[in-house]
C-alpha cells in the first residue's frame, strides 16, 4: 500500500472518500445483500412505534444507504445523518428525503448533543468505527450524544477472530472489490485500505470489549446472513439508565 491504515486514518481516508462519492452507490450496489443488511441491523435497534417521537443519529452516513435504512424502518423517527466526507454528504442530501431527515457535517469525534439540537434516543454507526483515527473517542462521543438508556448499534466488519473469515475477505476483496474499485473510480487506494483496515480490526470479542470499556451495557453480537456471515456483524449496546445522571 502506498500508505499505511494509520497514515490514511490521520486524514486521507476522508479524503479518499471524496473522490469516491460520485460512484460509491454504484459499487455498494454490487454487493448482494448490502441494503438489506444495513435494514436488519438498523431493526435491531428496537425502537418503538416506528420511532415516533424518537431522535437517531446516523454517525457515518456516507451517501444515504444508512439513512434510508433508518428510514424505512423508523419513518416516524427524526433522523440525523452525520459525515466528515463533504463528497458524501453531498451525494447524500441530493436524495429525495421526507421532512423528518437532516444532514450534518462533522467529525464523528468532534460532534456534541449541542450539535444536534438536543441528545439522541439512537445511534447507528455502519462501517464507521474502523475508519477512526480513534475508535476509543468516537464510542465515548457516541455515548455521550445519547440519553441514558438510549441504545446503539454497530453495523461492522470483524473478521480477527476466524481464519475462514479473514480468508473469505481476502479473496473476495481482491478478485472483486479492488479491481471493481479501480475499474469504477480509476484508482484502488480507498480499497485496498478496506481490504487492509478490516484485517487489523478488532475481532468481535475485542470489540465487545471495547464497547463495555466506553460505558455501554447489554452488548452483544448478531450475526447477519449470507457471504457476509462471520464477517459483517450486528453490535449492540445501550447507555446505562442514570449515565451521567443528566
Amino acid at each position: 500500500m502506498a500508505r499505511t491504515v494509520r497514515g490514511m486514518k490521520a486524514g486521507a481516508v476522508r479524503d479518499e472518500f471524496d473522490h469516491a462519492a460520485a460512484s460509491y452507490d454504484r459499487l455498494v450496489a454490487a454487493n448482494p445483500g448490502y441494503h438489506r443488511h444495513l435494514r436488519v441491523s438498523a431493526r435491531r435497534l428496537g425502537l418503538p412505534r416506528g420511532g415516533e417521537g424518537l431522535r437517531v443519529l446516523d454517525l457515518g452516513c456516507g451517501t444515504g444507504a444508512s439513512t434510508a435504512a433508518l428510514a424505512r424502518e423508523f419513518p416516524r423517527a427524526e433522523i440525523i445523518g452525520v459525515d466528515a466526507s463533504e463528497g458524501m454528504l453531498a451525494r447524500a442530501r441530493a436524495k429525495p428525503w421526507g421532512p423528518r431527515v437532516r444532514f450534518v457535517h462533522a467529525r464523528a469525534e468532534d460532534l456534541t448533543a449541542g450539535d444536534l439540537g438536543g441528545p439522541s434516543d439512537a445511534v447507528f454507526a455502519a462501517y464507521l468505527l474502523r475508519n477512526c483515527p480513534d475508535p476509543d473517542a468516537t464510542l465515548a462521543t457516541a455515548r455521550d450524544v445519547l440519553k441514558p438508556g438510549g441504545r446503539i448499534v454497530l453495523h461492522e466488519y470483524s473478521v480477527a477472530d476466524s481464519a475462514a473469515a479473514r480468508g473469505v475477505w481476502s479473496l473476495v476483496c481482491w478478485g472483486v472489490i479492488i479491481p471493481l474499485g479501480r475499474v469504477v473510480t480509476g484508482r484502488s487506494e480507498l480499497y485496498r485500505y478496506l481490504w487492509r483496515s478490516v484485517l487489523e480490526f478488532d475481532g468481535a470479542a475485542g470489540l465487545r470489549r471495547r464497547m463495555r470499556a466506553a460505558g455501554l451495557e447489554n452488548v452483544r453480537t448478531l450475526a447477519l446472513s449470507g457471504w457476509q456471515r462471520g464477517i459483517v456483524h450486528t453490535f449492540f449496546g445501550t447507555v446505562p439508565s442514570t449515565f451521567g445522571s443528566r
